[in-house]
Formats: structure tokens, C-alpha cells, sequence
């Protein structure tokens, strides 16, 4: 897939791409979607290691570079492992950051909570962020592209027992502003903020009567897809997104205006 020319149907061809939280739903439809773009893949894992190796099966079905490593992105040990592989088994320079690793962990009130929770969170969601970012780095030249996931949870607070998990996607969408301007003009930095995506996370922590609901009232009366997500996420990644950085775009169906 690298050596095919650059059409608008493969727009990151021979781009080296890394993306965090690959094994399921958004991340490895992100995984997917730039692969058939044309860039090389490494797929993070932490626990999905069916996901993530069937993606990578797939990729090299189709004539692309892909390998998939488990780790967890809150260990700069784990961090530090993934881009020394992808350095060393995809090329040198690394061109795309997808962070998706994150989550919600427990839905917790501010009386149910400790600082234990609130930092658990927060690590997985904003400190993961920041430690996977710092350690591209090094190998990311003129032209690259990190790519955040934050959350309409991060615009509008989230749902009961979500603070923390609003908080830290907060943090992303700051995060991403301020590295945009810091690595400015050479990397551009932006996230997109989900709302309704049907995920195992909304299988896990969502009612399906509140689903239901929420796609009802949507102007668009359905709920994303991790495709509809990754599309978004792959333009965000190429050279045709060479005059965005800095931003948080919302992906929700129309469900909030921001």
C-alpha cells in the first residue's frame, strides 16, 4: 500500500502511522482506514489482542505494513517500546499519531470518588496523551499530524458519574491547542470530540433506552460508527488537512453545536 500513488482515495501513502487503543472499535477502525489510505501501521494494544491481530491479518492481506504491539500507554516503559518497534520495523520517522487509548473507567459521583479514581482517569486519558506525544517526538519531521480522541463529553460535561472522564477530555482538547501552536508549522495537532459512537464503551456504560433516545433526537436520528469517525480521523492525518491544527472537531451527528 505505501509505494501506490497519492490519490484522493490514498492519502497518506508511504506514511508511518501509530495508533494507540488499535484492537476495537474507533481505534482500529482508524487502524483500517489509514492502512487502506496507504500509510504503514503499528496498532497498541492493551487488552484487544484479538482486534488488533486480526487488523493487522488484514492489512497484510492487502498488501500493507501493519504489526500490532500489547502495551499500556500510561507506562512510559510501554510507550518507549512501541515507537522504538515502529522506528525500527517501519522506518525511521514516524508521520501520524492517533491517540485513542482512554476511557471512563467507573461511572462515579463526586461523593462516590476518590484521587485515586480521578487520577486513574485522568492517566489514562490526558497524562497518555502526553507521554505517547513527547516520545514521538524525536521522529516526527515537517508534515506530521497528531490526532487526540476527546469527547463531546469534554464540551458539554458528560452524563451522571462522568466528571472525571469530562475532565480529562477537557484536558486533551487544551492539550491539543497548546501543542498545535507550540509545534507549529511543522506538526499539526487537532482531536475530535465523539458523541454517540456505538462502541463497546456505550455497550459497557450506556443504557440502551438512553441510546435510543440520544440517536432519536439527533438531527442525523442514528448513532456514528467507528468508520464514521475514522474517515474523519484520516482526513485529519493527511496532507488535505494541511491548513487545520488547533482544532477539536465534533463528530455527534448533529447532537451538539459547538
Amino acid at each position: 500500500m505505501s509505494d501506490n500513488p497519492v490519490t484522493p482515495a490514498n492519502h497518506v501513502a508511504g506514511k508511518v502511522a501509530i495508533v494507540t487503543g488499535g484492537g476495537r472499535d474507533i481505534g482500529r477502525a482508524c487502524a483500517l482506514k489509514l492502512a487502506a489510505c496507504g500509510a504503514a501501521v503499528a496498532i497498541n494494544y492493551h487488552s484487544s489482542s484479538d482486534g488488533a491481530d486480526s487488523a493487522v491479518s488484514e492489512i497484510t492481506a492487502g498488501g500493507g505494513k501493519a504489526f500490532s504491539l500489547q502495551g499500556d500507554m500510561t507506562s512510559g516503559d510501554d510507550v518507549a517500546a512501541l515507537i522504538g518497534q515502529t522506528v525500527q520495523s517501519l522506518g525511521g520517522q514516524i508521520d501520524i499519531l492517533v491517540h485513542v487509548t482512554g476511557g471512563l473507567v467507573a461511572r462515579k459521583t463526586l461523593a462516590e470518588m476518590d484521587v485515586d479514581h480521578w487520577d486513574q482517569v485522568m492517566a489514562l486519558n490526558a497524562t497518555s496523551f502526553m507521554r505517547t506525544a513527547k516520545a514521538v517526538l524525536p521522529h516526527m519531521k515537517n508534515g506530521g499530524s497528531i490526532i487526540g480522541l476527546a469527547s463531546q463529553a469534554g464540551r458539554d460535561g458528560g452524563g451522571p458519574g462522568a466528571t472525571a472522564y469530562a475532565a480529562s477530555k477537557g484536558a486533551v482538547m487544551t492539550f491539543a491547542r497548546g501543542l498545535a501552536k507550540e509545534l507549529g508549522p511543522d506538526i499539526r495537532v487537532n482531536s475530535v470530540c465523539p458523541g454517540m459512537i456505538d462502541t463497546d464503551f456505550h455497550n459497557t456504560f450506556t443504557k440502551p433506552e438512553v441510546r435510543t433516545h440520544v440517536a432519536n433526537i439527533t438531527p442525523l436520528k442514528r448513532e456514528g460508527t467507528s468508520e464514521d469517525v475514522a474517515n474523519l480521523v484520516s482526513y485529519l492525518a493527511s496532507d488535505q488537512a494541511a491548513f487545520i491544527t488547533g482544532t477539536n472537531i465534533d463528530i455527534n451527528g448533529g447532537m451538539l453545536f459547538s
